[in-house]
């Protein structure tokens, strides 16, 4: 006898039926949301994000809870993703909140800043060091409820259609970089260009920027940027560790059953550290096959650097005088970060740097 006979015939048909149903499918509405991303689906690493989290959150409630993905302009453009959140076009969106620096500085500090925190850093501050809840308290008035979506580890500095050999090359030249690190560069002389990935490639060919920064090898690659501009600079100073944030309207988020929200923020957690091991996994091939194909690796020469630095504590400085919100957030980032850099100095640094030196050696 089969065992849901075997049950039933001992008169026990209801509380077997209670028992075989999932607990979470008994009182578990049907939710359906709508994710808008900042990327094109050809970036498939932080698009791919996206569809780990919807997997997940579709298995978990037994595809009560739906999460449909667009990509960047599908239903609005990669630029109004936060905002169409904000007004409840979409339940939800993939976009870092650096983007967002035209409506409020503070955006910044919790995807990336210039010098800031690398990616374990980031990820440290936000779940252990305090950023949590001061993203919170920020997002509360703009309607929305934040959360980490990846990262894509230390970033290039970007593709230039000529060589820059010192400070004086970087006066007056077109520059495709957003947010805080435009103002930075800006007060260097560049003239900082915030453009949609998908129009990078257009511009750069067409001569209407002459560089741009975008990710790294991974992407850069199936962007196609050593195409139209072989220089490939390194680092960039101002993605030490990017996030891609996840943003959910305030009031859809407060609709969820308690369920749904602990298992779409258990999701986005997965997805943020999955995005990271990805390009890990996937940059030191793809830099090879940039090089193969044309691309001229080099550093930023010394004096850039420097005066980003100081151009950068120049701006924070700025900033922090006529903005309260910022100064608070930028001072706790930094305070973290200069404690963070304690314990590098003593194990993590000493150890890459051996392990660098002893790859050169073969």
């Amino acid at each position: 006898m089969k065992r849901r006979d075997l049950i039933r015939s001992a008169g026990l048909g209801l509380a077997a039926s209670a028992v075989a149903a999932p607990a979470i499918a008994q009182s578990a509405p049907k939710v359906q949301w709508r994710l808008t991303s900042s990327v094109p689906k050809v970036l498939d690493a932080i698009f791919g994000a996206n569809e780990l989290v919807s997997k997940y959150v579709s298995e978990a409630t037994d595809g009560r809870f739906v999460i449909q993905n667009f990509a960047a302009g599908e239903i609005v453009p990669g630029l109004q993703a936060l905002d169409a959140v904000q007004n409840g076009t979409v339940e939800v969106a993939q976009t870092p909140l650096y983007y967002y620096t035209g409506k409020d500085p503070t955006f910044a500090c919790f995807t990336t800043m210039p010098f800031g925190l690398n990616a374990r850093q980031q990820n440290a501050w936000y779940y252990h060091g305090g950023g949590r809840e001061l993203q919170d308290a920020f997002l509360v008035k703009y309607n929305l409820v934040g959360f980490l979506g990846g990262n894509t580890g230390t970033q290039m500095g970007g593709w230039f259609r000529k060589e820059v050999k010192d400070l004086s090359d970087f006066k007056g030249l077109k520059f495709r970089i957003g947010g805080i690190a435009g103002q930075v560069v800006a007060k260097l002389g560049v003239v900082p260009q915030q453009i949609a990935p998908g129009d990078i490639y257009a511009a750069l060919e067409k001569g209407t920027i002459d560089a741009c920064e975008w990710v790294g090898p991974y992407d850069d690659e199936k962007l196609g940027f050593v195409k139209v501009a072989p220089y490939y600079y390194y680092p960039g100073w101002w993605d030490g560790g990017p996030t891609m944030n996840v943003v959910v309207n305030r009031g859809k988020w407060n609709e969820l059953p308690r369920p749904y929200q602990a298992i779409f923020e258990a999701a986005t957690a997965y997805a943020n550290a999955d995005m990271l091991a990805k390009y890990d996994a996937r940059n030191p091939a793809a830099l090879r096959r940039l090089v193969g194909a044309g691309a001229q690796l080099r550093p930023f020469p010394q004096s850039f650097l420097d005066a980003s630095w100081t151009a950068t504590n120049e701006l924070y400085a700025e900033l922090s005088a006529k903005n309260a919100e910022f100064k608070k957030v930028i001072d706790a980032l930094i305070a973290f970060r200069n404690e963070e850099y304690l314990w590098w100095q003593v194990g993590e640094y000493p150890y890459d740097g051996y392990m660098i030196r002893a790859r050169s050696r073969g």
